[in-house]
């Protein structure tokens, strides 16, 4: 099928990102948040991030102007019923999910693909409240959406070969590369990527070096762009938690179970970048 128009629900650090490279590729994009307050703050995201592409000679002023037009921002649900196909971007939690999905299966037309940015809860599980587990699948985008070239495509158990198919065409068409995944708990990069971060704040925990020495360490002894407790500040500390303990509960690998440290920063609110403190300050 031909998508025109992406519903994406959630226009935060993710779901703005998502938004941003919709309307740049050509889409229609109608986003919905849950408030007048959080939906400005998103769109505000996404105009400072085009500003900044523009800036860099990546993006021209008239495509700005353009991608701009084709965006849509809305805090009823109702709005996404003539998607054709829909990115859920909300925050990590399953019964979150689910009563989205809830709602978009009633208003959306039979024809209407859903897709969830989870990072690692079930595609299955979330499907399982709609009647089109056929047309339902995983599209984990990573951050920051606009830059970062890979799309896990998550298969669920339902999910059919022409939906496959439709989403991969579809991904490839932002710009991205796909890699097909199983429906299994972080499928690929987080399935390899949670332990090791987790394992860095235990490092931290147990005082075997300062965190700016376990970031140094990372950074020039395994090549890696930043240290792992920069990169949790990047991605959330509460992001990484609610992910570490959904794939605890499911695997009961002790792999995955999240440091005390990092529950404790979660309820402080210190989640890293975007409240401006994390394992490092941001502040000013």
């Amino acid at each position: 099928m031909t998508i025109r128009t992406v519903g994406v629900v959630g226009c935060g650090l993710m779901g703005s990102g998502i938004v941003e490279t919709c309307a740049r590729s050509g889409y229609r994009v109608v986003v919905r948040e849950v408030d007048e307050g959080l939906l400005q703050r998103g769109l505000r995201r996404v105009e400072e991030s085009m500003a900044r592409a523009v800036e860099r000679g990546k993006l021209s002023e008239e495509d700005r102007r353009a991608a701009r037009d084709r965006i849509q921002g809305t805090v009823h649900m109702e709005d996404l019923k003539d998607s054709d196909l829909v990115i859920e971007a909300a925050v990590e939690r399953m019964e979150v999910k689910k009563q989205i999905w809830r709602e978009l299966d009633a208003l959306c037309p039979p024809h209407t693909i859903f897709c969830s940015n989870t990072s690692s809860l079930s595609i299955t599980e979330q499907a399982s409240v709609t009647g089109r587990g056929d047309r339902f699948c995983g599209m984990h985008f990573f951050n920051p959406v606009p830059v970062m070239k890979l799309v896990e495509l998550v298969r669920g158990y339902l999910t059919s070969e022409e939906t496959l198919a439709t989403c991969k065409a579809f991904a490839e068409s932002l710009g991205k590369t796909v890699v097909v995944t199983k429906d299994h708990p972080g499928f690929v990069v987080n399935y390899l990527l949670v332990p090791f971060l987790l394992d860095a704040v235990r490092a931290l925990e147990k005082g075997l070096a300062t965190k700016e020495e376990i970031d140094t360490a990372v950074q020039l002894g395994l090549n890696h762009p930043m240290g792992p407790l920069t990169l949790l500040d990047f991605v959330g500390i509460d992001t990484t938690y609610y992910i570490a303990e959904a794939m605890y509960q499911e695997l009961k690998d002790p792999r995955y179970a999240p440091p005390l440290l990092l529950k404790q920063m979660t309820l402080a609110g210190h989640h890293g970048r975007k409240t401006g403190r994390g394992f490092y300050d941001y502040r000013g």
